[in-house]
């Protein structure tokens, strides 16, 4: 499992699992859903993914809560958190 993830990560999670045409992705970490034209299901579909992916879940549903860089953030932070596995 990866132990970092970057708005670039971000950007392509949203465009595979979420519908985020490659021409609308950016590396503004202000920026947020609407500012790309996605909606709450885009959200759900990021959550669900980081979930599925990364074992992390968001504290608050709400995409208006977010900015792409704070959501970077809360990703990292939990991954930080994990202990370090060692191979045997």
């Amino acid at each position: 499992m990866n132990d970092s993830f970057t708005i670039s990560d971000l950007m392509t999670l949203l465009t595979r699992k979420a519908g985020l045409p490659i021409e609308s992705q950016t590396d503004d970490p202000a920026a947020r859903f609407s500012d790309v034209d996605l909606d709450s299901l885009a959200f759900l579909a990021m959550q669900t993914e980081l979930a599925s992916a990364y074992g992390v879940e968001m504290p608050d549903d709400r995409p208006e809560h977010y900015t792409f860089g704070e959501i970077v953030d809360v990703v990292q932070s939990q991954l930080a958190r994990r202990p370090v596995e060692r191979a045997s």
